[in-house]
This record gives C-alpha cells, sequence and structure tokens, in this order.
C-alpha cells in the first residue's frame, strides 16, 4: 500500500468525520475503490461527501460531471482533483 501524501491525509480526515466512517482515516488505502467492495460507501456517502468538499474547498462537484465515476473511484483521484480545483 503506497502512502498517503499530506494531502491526501487531509481529505481522508474529511471523509471519516463527515462519514462517520469506523476507520482510521490512515488506513484509507488511497489506490482502493471508495465504494461497493472498497470503502463501502454509497450515493449517500457521496452527496455528503460531494457537500463537505464544497463547504471546505470551494468545490461544486456536481453529479453530472462526465468525470464523477473517475473522481471517486478512490481517495487518491479525489484527492488530486480537489487539490487541483479548490479556490
Amino acid at each position: 500500500m503506497a502512502g498517503l501524501t499530506v494531502f491526501e491525509k487531509e481529505v481522508s480526515k474529511l471523509m471519516v468525520e463527515n462519514l462517520n466512517l469506523t476507520i482510521n482515516f490512515e488506513d484509507i488505502d488511497p489506490d482502493k475503490p471508495l465504494f461497493n467492495d472498497g470503502l463501502g460507501l454509497d450515493s449517500i456517502d457521496a452527496l455528503e461527501l460531494s457537500l463537505a468538499i464544497s463547504q471546505r474547498y470551494g468545490l461544486e462537484i456536481k453529479s453530472d460531471d462526465k468525470n464523477i465515476k473517475h473522481l471517486f473511484s478512490s481517495l487518491r483521484n479525489l484527492s488530486k482533483h480537489i487539490e487541483e480545483n479548490k479556490v
């Protein structure tokens, strides 16, 4: 498992805190899927996470974004997108 970058840790903490996950933020594998067999998130979690990202980083992730599946495919992809596009 690759280590988390500083920003991935920040996003991981945001996920754990906002979604009340029962996992330590440092234990989230940045390359594993966030949904289904990975971290087990669902569509409600995605909405809550999108809202938290918008509030913290001023970045709105729309459900009709053509890259939405890629963005939410892993912590690494999500973190990279936020870091590159945050206000």
